[in-house]
Formats: structure tokens, sequence, C-alpha cells
């Protein structure tokens, strides 16, 4: 088996939180348990992933700010909030009251990019200016100054019994430095990198060359390498992973056949580039901890990297996932060199 050239040091989830839209409080406490879970595996990070207009999570800050109080340890990411549905300020504000909340364990996964369908929300998100708002990486930039302790404003000072800050309150020191951006183009490596943001690489990469065959691992590899050139902290420059990796080692065998069925129906979209974008898949990677390890070590981008977030599939039940995250930790983790946390 080849060896990993980076030993994973910390070993994440990522969950997309569905419910069933008659009764959204089940869906969102199961979300929480499999935190509270994840904790208590050991797991070093958890991240929740949004769906606006669709029935999942479209408020993670506000899922987390919940798990900051069921939990203590664990670190709590997006992965990753599309700015496109943001303002900045206010972001900025709710990120920093949640990190203060959890004891500054706080992840921010951030994304750039017109909304999903904007033609259809549009007049709903921006009735005054939808033709003039910019979903670019200037939007990225606001929120990292005022993250950072930029000022907001030209004015501080007392306004007769209140007091008005220039910068974003709370104030919380470390996010400037904890703040994620999930990339999957060559642009938007190099983009995270100039800045000093993390980067988040997924399960979906943009094939942009089409003179060479369509590698998803090499394009990973690719990206993780210009992005940690252009970082000011080079080889030491924070890159997370997020494969859908589902080990089968205490499943029973209906899951064994789900998770099969799962994976081979998402497989056809990994052979090519797809659409306009030329979006290229990554095969969901199901098997023992064992098959997993050996598929993972063989895997170039991921021998770039020494922490992951791997995706949980969005339509399994709350079983499937808690045997999911028991076998990553007391299997997958150890035979790829990690060690719980405490």
């Amino acid at each position: 088996m080849p060896i990993a050239s980076r030993p994973l040091r910390r070993l994440g989830f990522l969950t997309i939180g569905l419910f069933d839209p008659a009764g959204p409080a089940r869906g969102h406490e199961s979300t929480l348990e499999i935190i509270e879970l994840g904790e208590r595996l050991g797991f070093d990070s958890t991240w929740v992933r949004h769906r606006h207009l669709q029935y999942g999570i479209s408020s993670p800050v506000a899922v987390l700010a919940a798990a900051s109080q069921r939990t203590r340890r664990i670190e709590l990411g997006t992965a990753v909030t599309p700015l496109g549905w943001e303002n900045p300020l206010r972001l900025a504000e709710d990120l920093a009251t949640v990190d203060i909340l959890s004891g500054g364990r706080l992840n921010p996964g951030v994304s750039v990019g017109p909304p999903t369908h904007y033609e259809q929300v549009r007049e709903a998100l921006y009735p005054d200016t939808s033709d003039t708002e910019d979903f670019g990486y200037e939007r990225v930039r606001r929120l990292l100054d005022l993250v950072r302790g930029e000022p907001a404003t030209g004015f501080s000072g007392a306004v007769g019994f209140e007091t008005f800050s220039d910068v974003v309150q709370p104030h919380s020191p470390g996010l400037g430095r904890r703040l994620w951006y999930g990339g999957g183009s060559l642009g938007s490596a190099r983009w995270a990198g100039d800045h000093g943001m993390n980067l988040l690489t997924s399960s979906v990469v943009k094939a942009e060359g089409t003179d060479t065959p369509a590698d998803f691992a090499a394009i990973q590899l690719s990206h993780i390498r210009e992005f940690r050139a252009r970082h000011p902290d080079g080889e030491a420059a924070r890159v997370s992973q997020g494969l859908v990796v589902i080990p089968t080692d205490s499943a029973t065998p209906e899951q064994r056949a789900k998770y099969a069925a799962y994976a081979d129906r998402r497989l056809p979209r990994t052979t090519a580039p797809q659409g306009p974008a030329r979006l290229l898949f990554a095969p969901d990677l199901v098997g023992t901890s064992a098959e997993l390890a050996e598929r993972l070590h063989a895997h170039a981008a991921f021998r770039e990297v020494d922490e992951v977030a791997f995706a949980l599939p969005f339509t399994f039940e709350h079983e499937d996932y808690a045997q999911i995250l028991t076998d990553m930790a007391t299997e997958l983790g150890p035979a790829l060199g990690w060690r719980p946390g405490g």
C-alpha cells in the first residue's frame, strides 16, 4: 500500500441536515444529535451545508449556535455558505457571535457566485438591486475585512447614552484565521491563497483544460499546490478534503446494499466533465475501512492533506449516519493514522 505523505491529523464530517417539511424539528434535532455523537467519537470537526428553499439546513449559523451549547470540544464549520445570499456585514456579526458562544470553535466556509436558480429567486432576495449585485470575490473580501477587524464605518464614539464601535461587534480575534474558501477551480485556489484563507476542497472540481484527460485527483492536487504556493503560510497552509466516504465495517447487509446502490446511481456523472462549467465529480467511496484506506492512500490529492471533512450521503437515515460515523472514528480514521481527540 502506498504511504500517505501527510499522516491524517484531523478527522471531520459534513452533513446536510435533511428534514420532513411536515415536521422540521425532528430533522434539526437529528442533526444536533449526530454532532453530539461526533464529539463523543473524537471527531475534530463537524460541518453543515446550506440548502436555501429546500428541506435541509437553511441557517447553519443558527444550528451551529445550538450545537455550540451541546458540545465542548468539536470544531463547528459551514461547508459552505454561499455569499450570494448574504450581507457580509450582518454575516460577520453572526459569525463572531457564534464563535464567542462556542469558545472559538467556529470555522466558517464560504463561496461566491450567483445564488442557485437566481432568475427565480432574485426578486425575493434583491428586489431593488438584483441587476447590480456583485457576486464575485469582492463579497468575500468584504467579509474577510469585517471579521478581521477592519472598520465598517468612519464613526465611533458616544451619542447620548449609547456607544458605537467602528468595527463589527463582538470581535473574535482568532476567527479571521479560521475562515475557509470552498473552491473547485484553479482561480479560486489562487484567490484563497493570496488572501490568507484556508481551502476547503470537495468531491467536485472544474475540469478547466480540454487538452488532457480529466483526472479528478490530478486536478484537485493542482489546486492544492497552487493554493499553498500563493499562501503566506506556504506548505503549512490548511487544506481539507471532502470526499464522500462510506465505511461498511459494522453495516448490516441491508445498509451495505443501500450504500452500494447510492454510489452506483451517482457513478455515471464521474466519467466525464458535466455541463458548460465542465464540473467533474469524484466517485463515492464505499467499502470496508481497510479497502477505503487503500483507495485514499492511492489518491494523489489525499496524499497532500492532513485533514478531511468526509461528506455524509444526503438521503440516508439517522441510524445509517450513526453507523458510518462510528466506523469512521473506530476503523477508518485509525487506518489512516488518525487518533481521536479528547
